[in-house]
This record gives structure tokens, C-alpha cells and sequence, in this order.
């Protein structure tokens, strides 16, 4: 059986995938194929060929006709080389935890493809077909969340998504969780059998922390934009200033994310009848309350808190990471990340170390700390609206009626909760190597912990987010509501007061959390790019 030939279906081809196909399969299930190009297909096809020509000649192969990692001194007899490749995934199949999502699995699924049809694997062109099958036919398979030190690869993780190529296993398929081998007869797919190096070259790979490392770029890139609108949300609702976006300030700082940041709050902000030009708050400053020695006390202060002013300087940094990140995860997505590698031209054998996952590890431990910097502006702004001491006169609490109703104080609670597990959760996995495996694996990469840490972090990164949002609607109509928002801002309050009502009395919010939460990773709440 062959995958789809759709004309708009995302192609494994010599050309690099972007960030944006591995979403459009991954989360929106769009087709995939593997190109039709003959030159393409051919150049596939020398690589199983120069291998058999190698093991006809008596050479030594790693993973091949050799044992894996440190039993790599034993050689394995010819007619053990299939069973050799087939043991590989039910050995290591010993993960642990509850499954990772189906679209990660399903990210790894169509990285393992493209890295493996860069003809420098030695597999048949069919086995790259089968892992789009699945794909193409909505069989996911199940993954657990624990098992990699990201250093052979995703050894573990790469072991479940392989072994539904054999029918072996359990999937999720239709929205129910079966054996392997009934999905793929279902949708009349013939189980494979693993030829030499195919059960290696699957699983040998960074292709599951990269998966995962690509919807966290897609997800964080988003949440950082809400970051910056609930900062113009925050400007607006503590009658703070537009003028600290003010394209000179940032001109002068020099740094490109800095001012895009600015551009992006001076945008969101036009319009706005609620943010205050810093010349009014000067004009409204009183001097009647005059001191020993001349000194006057004013009753409002021309400049507003970090949170507010150094927006773009504190959070500008981030825009900066996530261009860096993206284009790291992009190179790696479209690497050659197994061992050994055959060149099929020079029919010659490298054994290498490219699956060592350090520059995934290291691009999200990287990010992790801008996903915790982006938590802790967000309780800077919670704690100035919960604070009537900060406030701008709004209520304490955020209560219509305090004392008799308390208002958003449970939330500020969840909220300080929430950001203190991200800080735990921001440290580097990277240096926390463990030599394993026989020594072989002697210092270890840990990409797939940072992966993991960063996806998880943006769940809860969610859930903040949503609090700090439904705060400052809040706030918003306890200053007349959205009308008076900017043009950049208005159509985030409308998005959450469709999830969640002005809250008039104290009520139960753990629903409201929910639907904003929902919105957030659905990406439904219109913001600027």
C-alpha cells in the first residue's frame, strides 16, 4: 500500500521542512507523501543496495551484523540479521509514564520520515511509505512519556512508533486504543518486516525531542504574543502610559526583539481610550502637599512599574530566542540523525554520533527560562491589579463589592502556585548527564527531558496566562468595559468574555480557567504577529 498522492499533501522530498508543515501534519492531520520524483526515489534505493553489497564482502557494520551499543564486539551470524533488527524494538520497548499527546507522536512520526529519506539511513523506500501510511490513516501509536536520554536518540520512544510498523503494539485509532496490527488491517496496510538496518534507523534519532521541540516553538511563539496583549491589557486597565513604546526609546537600544515588542504594544494600544499620554499624567500630578524643606509629595507618579514600562526590554528578549530555537529545531528536523550513516555514492560507512541530541537540549533548557521570565511578568501585573494600593483605584481584589465578596484573591492564590511549579520546572536538563549503558553512553544529551520540561511548562503556562486574561477583563469593565479598549486589545477581551462573564459576585472559576486555557491552545484568541 502507498500513501496518499493529494496534490496539497505536505511532501518528503529533497526539500526542508518548515515549521509550519510539521504543525500542519502533526496537529491538523493535513496528508503527506513521499515524493514521486524517480532521481529522488533512486537515490533512496542505492542506500539498502550499498549495504548488502558491504555485508557480501564480510565487512563490519555497527547495529547491523554487530551488537548494539556496548555489546557492539558481538557479531551477529547472517541468518540473525532480520531478528537482530526486530529484537531492537521489543527490548527496548520499557517506557513509562502516561502517553505523550498524539500530535507529538505524530511529529516524531513524519521527522522520522523525512530524516530517514535523506538516502543516508540505507532503508527501502517502502518503510519511509509505511510511517506516512500511518499517518495518512489517523494511526497514532502509543508512546510513553519516560524512557530517552535523548544520546543514541530516542531509542525508547522511537521503539513504540516503530513497532506498529510490524502490527505490534498498541494505537490509538478512530478514538479508540487497539492493537496495532487490527488498525493496520483495517485500513488494509501490510505489516512490514525489518530488513538490515531498518529497526536501527528508526529508532536511532532525535526525532521525538525534536517533534516535541517543534510544537513547543509553534505554541510559545503564540503565547508570548497574549503575553505581550496582556500587557497592553495591563497598560489599559492600570491607566498606564502608551508612551513607553514610543519607537524612539527602542531605536536606541538597538536590539531587534526589544522593538518588536514595542511595535507590537504601541499597535495593540491605538485607539485606546483608556491608556494615559504621559504629558496628561503630568498635567494631573498635584503639588498641594508641600514638606519640610520644599519637598512635594504628589498624589500620582510619571512613571509607571517595570512590568509596564520595560515591557519590550524585558520581554523583547524572548522574540529574539524564539527566531534562534525555531531555526535550530528547522536544521535539526531536517538532519541525517542515525548511525552508522552509508553514503551510497562511495559505498563507504561513517559511524557517527549524530544523534546525540545536544542541540535540542540546549535550545529548549534556552527556552524554558524565556517560557519562566514570560510567568513572572504576568504575576508582576496580577499582583498590581489584586493590590488597590497600585491599582489606579481599581478595587481590592478585583470585587465589585470587597469584603463582601473577595473577588479574584483564590485566583491570585492558583496563580502564585502556578508560577512557583514553572520556576521549579525551568532548570537545565542538559547538565544533568548519567553515564549509562554499559559506559557506552557515557555522557547523554537529555534533549527529550527539555522537550518534555517545555511542553509541560506550557500547560501550565497556559493556565497562568488564562488567570492573568480573565483578571483583566476583569479589570477592564470595572473601567467601563471593552469599548474603550485599542484596536489591538479590544478583540482579546471580546474573545474572553465569550469564554467567561464579568464576575459580579464570587462564583466557582475553575470552568472559566478551562475555556480560556482551551482558547489559548487552540490558539483562538486573535493576536498581532
Amino acid at each position: 500500500m502507498t500513501t496518499t498522492t493529494v496534490s496539497t499533501a505536505v511532501e518528503i522530498s529533497t526539500e526542508s521542512l518548515t515549521l509550519e508543515k510539521i504543525v500542519a501534519v502533526a496537529r491538523h492531520r493535513e496528508p503527506v507523501r513521499l515524493s514521486p520524483d524517480e532521481a529522488f526515489r533512486r537515490h533512496l534505493e542505492r542506500g539498502p543496495e550499498a549495504i548488502q553489497r558491504l555485508l557480501d564482502r564480510g565487512e563490519l557494520i555497527y547495529g547491523v551484523n554487530t551488537g548494539f551499543g556496548g555489546n557492539v564486539k558481538f557479531i551477529i551470524p547472517d541468518a540473525e540479521l532480520q531478528h537482530h533488527q526486530e529484537n531492537l524494538l521489543d527490548f527496548l520497548s520499557c517506557g513509562v509514564g502516561d502517553p505523550l499527546p498524539e500530535e507529538v507522536v505524530r511529529a516524531a512520526m513524519v521527522l522520522r520520515a523525512n530524516a530517514l529519506a535523506r538516502g543516508y539511513s540505507g532503508v527501502r523506500p517502502v518503510l519511509i511509505e509505511r510511517l506516512l501510511d500511518l499517518l495518512n490513516h489517523g494511526i497514532t501509536p502509543i508512546v510513553p512519556r519516560y524512557g530517552s536520554v535523548g544520546a543514541s536518540g530516542d531509542l525508547c520512544p522511537s521503539a513504540y512508533i516503530a513497532r506498529a510498523l510490524l502490527g505490534r503494539g498498541k494505537v490509538r485509532y478512530r478514538g479508540q486504543t487497539v492493537d496495532a496490527g487490527s488498525a493496520l488491517a483495517a485500513e488494509t496496510i501490510e505489516p512490514i518486516r525489518l530488513h538490515a538496518k531498518e529497526g536501527l534507523a528508526l529508532l536511532n534519532g532525535t526525532t521525538t525531542m525534536t517533534g516535541m521541540a517543534a510544537m513547543v516553538v509553534w505554541d510559545a511563539e503564540y503565547l508570548l504574543r497574549i503575553g505581550l496583549a496582556a500587557v497592553a491589557l495591563a497598560v489599559e486597565a492600570l491607566r498606564s502610559s502608551p508612551d513607553y513604546f514610543h519607537p524612539l526609546i527602542h531605536m536606541v537600544k538597538h536590539h531587534p526583539g526589544q522593538l518588536r515588542a514595542a511595535e507590537m504594544l504601541h499597535s495593540m494600544l491605538m485607539g485606546s481610550k483608556l491608556a494615559v499620554p504621559l504629558d496628561e499624567i503630568r498635567g494631573r500630578v498635584s503639588h498641594e502637599n508641600l514638606h519640610p524643606q520644599g519637598v512635594v509629595v504628589a498624589h500620582e507618579s510619571i512613571q509607571s512599574p517595570y512590568s509596564l514600562r520595560c515591557a519590550p526590554q524585558g520581554l523583547g528578549p524572548m522574540l529574539e530566542t524564539l527566531e534562534q530555537v525555531r531555526l535550530t529545531v528547522e536544521r535539526e528536523a531536517n538532519s541525517v540523525n542515525d548511525n552508522p550513516l552509508i553514503d551510497p555514492e562511495q559505498e563507504r560507512v561513517f559511524h557517527t554520533g549524530n544523534f546525540y541530541g545536544g542541540h535540542i537540549a540546549r535550545a529548549m533548557d534556552g527556552l524554558k527560562l524565556d517560557l519562566v521570565n514570560l510567568a513572572n511578568w504576568t504575576h508582576s501585573l496580577m499582583a498590581l491589579l489584586m493590590d488597590e494600593r497600585f491599582s489606579a483605584g481599581l478595587p481590592a481584589s478585583l470585587s465589585p463589592h470587597p469584603g463582601v465578596y473577595q473577588g479574584f484573591k483564590g485566583m491570585q492564590i492558583v496563580h502564585s502556585s502556578l508560577i512557583t511549579a514553572l520556576r521549579q520546572m525551568a532548570g537545565a536538563s542538559l547538565i544533568h548527564t548519567l553515564p549509562t549503558e554499559q559506559f557506552n553512553q557515557d555522557v547523554v544529551s537529555l534533549g527529550t527531558h527539555a522537550s518534555l520540561t517545555a511542553m509541560e511548562m506550557l500547560r501550565l503556562l497556559r493556565s497562568s496566562l488564562a488567570i492573568t486574561l480573565l483578571s483583566l477583563a476583569q479589570a477592564i469593565d470595572l473601567r467601563g468595559g471593552g469599548e474603550l479598549l485599542g484596536v489591538g486589545t479590544r478583540p482579546i477581551y471580546h474573545g474572553i468574555r465569550e469564554a467567561s462573564p464579568f464576575l459580579d459576585a464570587d462564583r466557582s472559576l475553575e470552568t472559566d480557567i478551562e475555556r480560556v486555557s482551551a482558547a489559548l491552545e487552540e490558539h483562538k484568541l486573535p493576536v498581532l504577529r
